[in-house]
């Protein structure tokens, strides 16, 4: 599978979890997740690097990748609203 397929089916699953996972009503469509958990996985990758816990990598679906991915996207879901509050 080419690395750029997995990003993006990373990015699904990843937002499609954060969205599960935080309480709330976020009506954006699946372009916006999609892009959510890329976004996240990026962010789950440095913050697993940061704190010891793996990071996340392309070319295998793993139960850590996929974790640290919806961290991420739910660390960005939260901050999102906060700024969208103010």
């Amino acid at each position: 599978m080419p690395p750029w397929l997995y990003w993006i089916l990373l990015g699904l699953i990843a937002g499609t979890l954060a969205k599960f996972l935080v309480p709330g009503r976020d009506p954006s469509g699946c372009i916006v997740t999609i892009v959510l958990g890329i976004v996240g996985a990026f962010i789950g990758g440095w913050l697993g690097t940061r704190f010891g816990w793996g990071r996340v990598s392309a070319g295998a679906f793993d139960f850590r990748s996929i974790g640290l991915a919806t961290l991420g996207a739910m660390v960005l879901l939260l901050l999102g609203r906060l700024l969208r509050r103010r």
